[in-house]
């Protein structure tokens, strides 16, 4: 992550701290066998990074699935692989014992988990949209989500997560941290680590708040709007069969979205009542990066789209051919 980490080392010189490192302590209450829990963790890491290479391969090989629906999908499993490779780490803490962060690190942490978690939201968005056209509008779709459609709404949708998350790392390397350097968490998250300031952090949870209300907040709004209307325009079919086919086509967008916003909230609210129970937010933070969507992703596809099921089957073939060859 050479851009995070550039972003980290240009406002570290500028950072009034004690120490040039982090500890990040792991799970709070359960330090003795955590170790026990990163054997699940590692073992959905791996499925998930299997299983979204997979849909990527599948959907570039498979002519039929070079749609916007289907290509939505495809950069969704992209950045589903890049927001898990922040596990490598936390799985290492778990395993060796090795709490210490440089400050460059965990900085970029912050700036990576808010940017990829950002950039999924984005995502979800674009694929509700398209999801809206295809059922509200099925005779303006095809001039309307073009493929020049998909790539301005990816460049955009990136550019403007990438250039809005820049102030969080930077304003927690503004703040004063005195002699405590202890994280009770096994990655940098914002609130834990401005959490150890010592000197008024106000500017850093108001800032915190707005990302969430002008990036959380409005793509959730936008994705809700877009399936009432989406609900709307279904139930004034005549038919029941045109009801359950127009239904089908995005009930698995609907499930993720589910899974997505809910973990965010949340994690959100476990944050607020970290005190009362501190493992709660901890646990939360590493499900939404490793489990929904990474490893949802792939499963609710696989068993909703019939496109896909068929297209996993051709890639052991495809690779076979290409040996033979």
């Amino acid at each position: 992550m050479p851009r995070y980490t550039d972003i980290s080392q240009s406002v570290t010189n500028s950072s009034r701290l004690h120490g040039s490192k982090f500890i990040l302590m792991g799970l709070p209450g359960i330090h003795e066998w955590q170790h026990w829990l990163s054997l699940p963790l590692a073992l959905i890491y791996l499925l998930a990074l299997g299983a979204n290479l997979l849909i990527v391969i599948t959907i570039h090989h498979e002519l039929n699935l070079h749609q916007p629906m289907h290509q939505f999908l495809g950069i969704l499993a992209i950045v589903d692989r890049l927001a898990t490779t922040i596990m490598p780490r936390i799985l290492y803490i778990f395993w060796f014992d090795a709490k210490a962060i440089s400050l460059p690190e965990c900085f970029a942490q912050i700036y990576a988990i808010h940017c990829f978690i950002s950039i999924e939201s984005g995502i979800f968005l674009c694929m509700a949209v398209d999801r809206y056209v295809a059922i509200c509008h099925p005779l303006q779709y095809s001039s309307t989500v073009t493929e020049a459609f998909v790539v301005k709404a990816i460049i955009f949708m990136v550019l403007s997560n990438v250039l809005l998350n820049i102030p969080v790392p930077v304003l927690a390397v503004q703040r004063h941290y005195c002699s405590k350097n202890e994280i009770e968490h096994c990655m940098c998250s914002n609130p834990g680590v401005t959490g150890l300031a010592c000197d008024d952090t106000t500017i850093n949870t108001f800032n915190q708040l707005a990302l969430a209300w002008v990036i959380g907040g409005s793509d959730m709004a936008l994705v809700l709007i877009s399936y009432v209307l989406i609900f709307h325009s279904v139930m004034r079919l005549n038919s029941a069969e045109a009801i359950v086919k127009a239904l089908s086509t995005f009930t698995s967008h609907l499930i993720l979205n589910f899974f997505f916003y809910t973990t965010i909230v949340a994690v959100s609210i476990a944050y607020l009542a970290a005190k009362a129970v501190p493992i709660f937010p901890v646990l939360l933070n590493i499900l939404n990066i490793v489990i929904p969507p990474p490893a949802l992703n792939p499963m609710v596809y696989a068993l909703r789209a019939q496109e896909l099921r068929v297209g996993f089957h051709r890639v052991p073939r495809l690779d076979k051919n290409v040996f033979q060859k």
